[in-house]
């Protein structure tokens, strides 16, 4: 029975657009909706300098600029857009402001177009590696109620 709904996380990296690839070799699909999430860059600023313990710039976009991270948000969108309907999936995309963390996004997106399926690719790290960098792909599988595709890297 093919899903009628597939969303497909992207952010550009090869291990997505393997993802991508993937999904359009096993899933048949009425309808998949690609996901790119960003974050502002005031928010990402504010956590760097957090970070670092130096002190926020105040910096603000103007109500006329577009904030940078949306902009190349969109950008990797389009062309994990491309991808997918280069692979015969039936595709829209959208973006996704990260509020708390990426894959909070991914599923909040998934619970409110109620898809049946995620697909995403994972950076497939391991040992200790693994433990100091939390890996997006398993948080949603750990904490999402629906199933989960997640395609390894490639050799």
């Amino acid at each position: 029975m093919p899903a009628d709904l597939i969303l497909i996380a992207y952010d550009g990296s090869e291990n997505s657009k393997r993802a991508v690839e993937y999904t359009g070799r096993f899933l048949e699909s009425c309808r998949a909706v690609v996901v790119t999430a960003w974050e502002p860059m005031v928010r990402q600023a504010a956590r760097m300098s957090g970070l670092s313990g130096v002190m926020q710039p105040e910096w603000v976009p103007d109500e006329d600029t577009e904030d940078v991270a949306l902009t190349d948000a969109r950008i990797t969108n389009s062309e994990g857009l491309e991808l997918a309907r280069s692979v015969g999936l039936h595709a829209e995309g959208r973006t996704l402001e990260i509020v708390s963390a990426v894959w909070t996004s991914i599923i909040e997106a998934a619970d409110e177009l109620d898809v049946d399926i995620i697909v995403t690719g994972t950076r497939g790290t391991t040992g200790l590696r693994s433990l100091l960098q939390s890996s997006v792909a398993d948080h949603v599988l750990r904490h999402s109620h629906r199933p989960v595709l997640i395609v390894p890297p490639g050799r």
